[in-house]
């Protein structure tokens, strides 16, 4: 007798990356965000879980790149003249003098992955990278619907931009092991929240396998 394979159930992530067209989305990999030197540290903040993230980070964003796939990247340009109000007024009441990724600074740059020639970089002065305009812009010309989320600081610019995407009708998966934040139980929160109200939380390696999986 025959034996009979039952095909195993697609995943949510399998499911949406399977039937909607998707982006990677790397948010805030900058020197200031992430080495051992940067503003982060310096405001006595812990950035060693943003330098962790990056073998499966960037194992994500070739997996990405090998599947054709749409990887952008979100910059935090910090500039005082260019921050709205509100931004500088948690600056000052926080009494921090040193500035964030400015652009000519090292700071502002890269940090442990890069984005390849042609590979879109929206620039953006407070935490979503929906403030650029030009972002929205280009996802839906793309025809993008499902953004998947890697970078940092989790609980800070990757939960802006996932809030806006969700209320602007965009699918949201976060790579979980792709994310990270100066603190834990913030960054445990923030994928709480993606969990319970707005999208998935899954491993890099399922995100990769459904990828893979369209070809």
């Amino acid at each position: 007798m025959n034996k009979i394979e039952i095909a195993k159930p697609k995943s949510p992530v399998q499911e949406l990356l399977s039937e909607t067209n998707s982006a990677l989305l790397v948010i805030d990999m900058q020197n200031d965000f992430c080495a051992e030197d940067g503003f982060v540290a310096s405001i006595g903040l812990d950035p060693a879980p943003c330098r962790e993230i990056v073998p499966n980070l960037q194992a994500l964003i070739d997996n990405a790149r090998k599947q054709e796939i749409p990887v952008l990247w979100a910059l935090a340009n910090y500039d005082d003249a260019l921050v709205p109000p509100t931004f500088r007024r948690r600056k000052e009441v926080a009494g921090i003098q040193r500035d964030c990724c400015v652009p000519g600074t090292e700071g502002y740059e890269p940090f442990g992955v890069h984005p390849a020639d042609g590979e879109p970089c929206f620039v953006k002065h407070s935490y979503s990278a929906f403030t650029n305009p030009d972002f929205e812009e280009y996802l839906r010309d793309q025809k993008i619907e499902t953004l998947v989320f890697a970078g940092v600081q989790t609980n800070v610019c990757v939960e802006a931009t996932i809030r806006e995407a969700f209320n602007r009708g965009f699918h949201v998966v976060v790579a979980e092991d792709c994310v990270a934040s100066h603190t834990q139980q913030l960054h445990e929160a923030t994928l709480q929240n993606v969990r319970v109200l707005l999208g998935c939380v899954s491993p890099s390696s399922e995100i990769e396998e459904a990828w893979e999986a369209r070809a």
